[in-house]
């Protein structure tokens, strides 16, 4: 059976911040086809909801968060089968401090 992507607010916000700092330093194109792009990326979980890795900086969460890469973006994840659904938790830049990984709730 598919399952439903839900996107928090969280992560539709860090989207939306993306496709500000590229409107302005790239232009319009290029930030639709990255913002696009990362969606269109989650798109696969619906069919095969465990092919990302598991996030080793969130092990010590409730949950078992995945993440899938797309450029340099980490695309966090968790499969809540309770709600049929896999919860986007946080589109996060890779090339930040990992440690920074850790602010998704």
């Amino acid at each position: 059976m598919e399952l439903k992507l839900f996107w928090t607010e969280f992560s539709q916000k860090e989207l939306e911040k993306i496709y500000k700092y590229y409107r302005e330093k790239a232009g319009i194109r290029i930030a639709k086809k990255l913002v696009n792009g990362i969606y269109n990326e989650t798109l696969k979980l619906k069919k095969q909801p465990k092919i990302g890795q598991t996030e080793e900086l969130l092990k010590k969460r409730e949950q078992e968060f995945r993440y899938l890469i797309y450029k340099n973006y980490k695309i966090i994840y968790w499969i809540d089968n309770k709600e049929n659904r896999i919860e986007i938790n946080d589109v996060f830049d890779t090339r930040q401090n990992p440690i920074k990984i850790e602010r998704t709730k």
